[in-house]
């Protein structure tokens, strides 16, 4: 098996038992809680009520399903002591955003004093993942190359259905916030890394970011590591869930790999196409209707995970991947997050408020229970 390194954030909101509502300012033994149980990995978000870890660098699929199992659990356990629980989820279905407060990190005081309500209303959360881009190998034309599946990919995560206790008509809410940012969503189209070097040294002289900051597209090389990081993905409640989509984009990165000319048949139109997928995926989510070429019709996610097996399928039995795309078809059986969460909000039986029963749904499935 082939070793390909690999790093994953996850970002949860930490919830209030009782109320089931954000917690807009946990107390500082809530926060040295949270940091003892998630470890090194622990890191501060935008929001007070939120936390990121940030994994250490693995070699394979097992060791990151023991060590995210592991700070979910424990983390759990922590919160319960102070009546508080976490969710991972694109975006909490009950949180007033104007109720948040803010980190009060350098950083993060920063964004939202350049972006002020755009910041001010990012209450998301996202899987982010790096996967290790080989020496010598231009990590643009990697991007290019798996740029084109990212929409299958969003499709599949869509978590964040609900936006202040009512259904967004979007599966992925989350994803049209993001597009309020400048710099997020899909990249510029480039053909290389050195054309993404002039093109972030063209925003830095002219003072659009600052010098050491990055853009924030939904899938980037990293500044600080020799990877090529996946962003446009919503967290996701079920760990099992999180890890098919890791596994899928190692696969489609190794792929690219181990092309002799990755990202040569990313086009324009390819481009406007991803776009347009993008588009279908944060609306409809796993039933979006998707167009890989220019002359080919649309087909459902389904065929698409077909059509992805074929083409990947090598790289991913060299990565000890090759049930990765039998883990996706159950996903789309299971129903994604956000049909899920929608079903628990539309569930006539419950005794509970719609929007209670969605977090308390996403309570279960975090922890693992």
């Amino acid at each position: 098996m082939d070793i390909q390194r690999f790093g994953i954030e996850e970002e949860y909101f930490i919830i209030d038992l009782r109320s089931r509502r954000l917690l807009a300012e946990p107390s500082a033994r809530v926060l040295a809680a949270c940091r003892e149980a998630i470890g090194e990995g622990f890191s501060y978000e935008m929001f007070q009520g939120q936390v990121e870890v940030a994994s250490p660098v693995f070699d394979d699929a097992a060791h990151a399903a023991t060590y995210l199992g592991r700070v979910r659990r424990e983390l759990n356990q922590a919160l319960a002591e102070h009546g508080l629980g976490f969710i991972s989820s694109g975006a909490h279905p009950m949180a007033d955003w104007q109720a948040q407060r803010a980190t009060p990190q350098a950083y993060f005081q920063r964004l939202f004093d350049e972006f002020q309500i755009v910041a001010q209303r990012s209450v998301l959360s996202g899987l982010h993942v790096h996967a290790e881009i080989p020496a010598g190998v231009d990590r643009i034309a990697v991007m290019n190359e798996v740029l084109p599946w990212l929409p299958m990919l969003l499709a599949l995560s869509v978590s964040s259905p609900l936006w202040q206790g009512q259904p967004s008509g979007y599966c992925s809410y989350r994803q049209v916030v993001c597009d309020e940012w400048p710099r997020m969503g899909i990249p510029e189209y480039l053909p290389d890394e050195q054309s993404f070097e002039h093109y972030l040294g063209l925003l830095k002289r002219i003072g659009a970011v600052a010098s050491d900051a990055n853009v924030w597209w939904g899938c980037r090389p990293s500044l600080n590591y020799p990877t090529l990081e996946l962003r446009m993905t919503d967290a996701c409640p079920r760990l099992s869930d999180a890890l098919v989509l890791v596994g899928l984009f190692r696969v489609m990165v190794k792929h690219a790999c181990l092309l002799p000319a990755p990202g040569s048949l990313f086009s324009l139109e390819r481009h406007w196409l991803l776009k347009e997928n993008r588009i279908q995926a944060r609306r409809w989510g796993a039933h979006g209707r998707f167009v890989l070429a220019p002359d080919t019709e649309a087909i459902s996610l389904e065929r698409w995970l077909t059509i992805a097996e074929q083409q990947f399928g090598g790289a991913a039995h060299a990565l000890g991947e090759q049930g990765v795309f039998a883990q996706a078809r159950q996903l789309l059986r299971d129903g994604t997050s956000a049909e899920r969460q929608l079903r628990a909000f539309n569930d006539q039986s419950s005794m509970l408020r719609g929007e209670h029963a969605v977090v308390d749904l996403l309570l279960k499935e975090s922890c693992g229970a």
